[in-house]
């Protein structure tokens, strides 16, 4: 939303942002030649000890209703959570396939990729267009895939100007923290479903936008035999573990697969949550974005912790390369921010407030954007 001859940016004035300049190539030169090196050996490596480690855990899990009856339910409790943290290491892998970052071959990380985001039960190609559209256009109001923010208008507020209540806070966003509580509940568990089916916080298309249509506006003509090569993935997955629901019992799959996937889903949604949304970071329109200031539109938390990070191959705490690079492959990604923090300097954006309190803040008070201005903050 620009005037003739410049961008409106009068809130990066208000909040003294300054607008980066940087270019793209500062930043690649900065990083050592080696981070951008993929070695697919190494990668593999990487799956077979997420893997192991899922295998491990479900073989455990086969003796706890041997237990006392008092230390089943925390010891299915703490499966979940185990295999839950690790199965999302491998949605990562999975997700680097998506990037092309597993393998300097096309084939193997498509192929990877593939099998692995389908036994999570996800359309793996129809996500990777989609994502692919997310790190081109990170930040950007009118082209980002997701996290959009909401506006004023969609929420049905008086203009700005006509405002009693102004920039806020407005008495509508002052939830009971039970009720915040219900809608992360509603988020943490049915937002990653809602999102491959609906396109939920994802950018407003005509028809239905969903990563089951390979039709839609978010998929080209040339995509739709991959879009629908996924679909058969997913839908071979649900078979695979209906006959598994016939062998073992129902209930063992529910315990064993879809808890801990259930809890995969948490993982994603909080995480990509907190990468890309923050009461400090704008979104940019069309006057003001370009590639390297909306990659620096995201934030690297710290605060999932050693174990977090270690088990989820850092995609929490080296967020901020990977939308830089994302055809680099994880295990050069903290190489990498050493070199990207010092060319962005202010602009690099990292946040150790403590997971729990980072959600509740950016919930309460990240709500809402201006409909007009090139560079606009969250409100609420």
């Amino acid at each position: 939303m620009t005037t003739k001859d410049k961008p409106i940016i009068d809130e990066a004035i208000e909040r003294h942002w300054e607008i980066p300049n940087f270019t793209i190539k500062e930043i690649r030169d900065a990083v050592p030649a080696h981070c951008f090196r993929r070695d697919t050996f190494k990668s593999f490596t990487y799956v077979l000890h997420d893997g192991i480690l899922i295998g491990i855990l479900a073989y455990l899990a086969t003796f706890i209703d041997s237990t006392a009856w008092y230390l089943r339910a925390p010891l299915w409790v703490l499966y979940w959570t185990a295999q839950g943290v690790v199965g999302t290491g491998l949605w990562v892998i999975g997700h680097e396939c998506g990037h092309q970052a597993f393998s300097p071959s096309k084939a193997i990380n498509n192929g990877v990729g593939f099998v692995l985001h389908s036994l999570l039960l996800v359309p793996y190609h129809s996500w990777r267009y989609s994502h692919s559209k997310h790190h081109k256009a990170t930040g950007h109001m009118a082209k980002d895939q997701v996290f959009v923010p909401h506006t004023r208008s969609q929420y049905g507020m008086p203009a700005r100007d006509q405002d009693p209540e102004g920039d806020g806070p407005h008495e509508i966003f002052e939830d009971a923290p039970l009720y915040v509580l219900y809608k992360l509940f509603i988020m943490f568990v049915f937002g990653w479903p809602f999102y491959l089916f609906s396109n939920a916080s994802g950018q407003k298309y005509s028809g239905w936008a969903s990563h089951f249509n390979p039709f839609c506006a978010i998929y080209e003509d040339n995509q739709v035999l991959d879009v629908l090569s996924s679909t058969g993935g997913v839908v071979g997955m649900i078979g695979l573990l209906s006959y598994c629901g016939q062998l073992f019992g129902s209930w063992n799959v529910i315990r064993y697969y879809l808890v801990p996937y259930l809890c995969v889903n948490f993982w994603l949604v909080l995480i990509t949550y907190l990468q890309h949304t923050h009461p400090k970071l704008p979104h940019y329109r069309e006057g003001i974005w370009n590639f390297q200031r909306g990659a620096a539109l995201t934030i690297d938390r710290p605060s999932f912790g050693l174990a977090l990070n270690y088990f989820h191959h850092h995609i929490s705490d080296t967020h901020v390369a990977h939308h830089f690079f994302s055809t680099m492959p994880h295990y050069h990604a903290q190489e990498a921010t050493v070199h990207i923090k010092k060319v962005l300097g202010q602009h690099y954006v990292s946040d150790d407030t403590p997971i729990y309190r980072a959600l509740w803040d950016t919930w309460r008070e990240c709500r809402f954007v201006e409909d007009e201005g090139d560079v606009v903050f969250y409100k609420h």
